[in-house]
């Protein structure tokens, strides 16, 4: 598997973003979706990364920077045909490295409390992740977990 900072530009990561969009619509009310599109993903404090196995995209995340000791996991996505491949585990160590890099003390997620974000959740507490109150701009909410993990 060969994980790369990514521009966002190719036809297949595109798709796989609109699918991770399409996903949060069936699971989560609008406002409670917090995924970022292409142009979110695009800012210039987000770094985007994806996996690939040849010409085969496998999965993406992406770290947003907070504030210079705080970052955020973003847009974590598995492409439907390599789920459960440790694709997804192997993409969030990959930006927990890089955060650690970074001189980062803290990184930071949301993800949903619907069963349907189960086996994120799972993966996130395997490696460390606690579950936590909002941070950044984020409010209580039924349908959001926020969850962080000291590095």
């Amino acid at each position: 598997m060969d994980i790369k900072q990514d521009d966002l530009t190719g036809s297949q990561i595109a798709a796989l973003i609109a699918e991770h969009l399409h996903g949060m619509t069936l699971h989560s009310p609008p406002e409670s979706i917090h995924a970022l599109n292409l142009e979110g993903l695009k800012q210039p404090d987000v770094t985007f990364w994806s996996a690939w196995e040849e010409e085969e995209l496998l999965g993406c995340g992406a770290l947003k920077q907070l504030d210079e000791q705080h970052g955020e996991l973003k847009s974590m996505r598995t492409a439907t045909a390599h789920l459960r491949k440790g694709v997804a585990r192997r993409v969030l160590e990959h930006i927990i490295t890089e955060a650690k890099q970074r001189g980062y003390k803290r990184l930071s997620l949301e993800t949903g409390s619907m069963e349907a974000f189960s086996p994120a959740r799972t993966l996130y507490a395997s490696v460390g992740f606690q579950d936590c109150g909002p941070f950044a701009d984020y409010e209580e909410d039924p349908y959001s977990i926020f969850m962080t993990m000291e590095l």
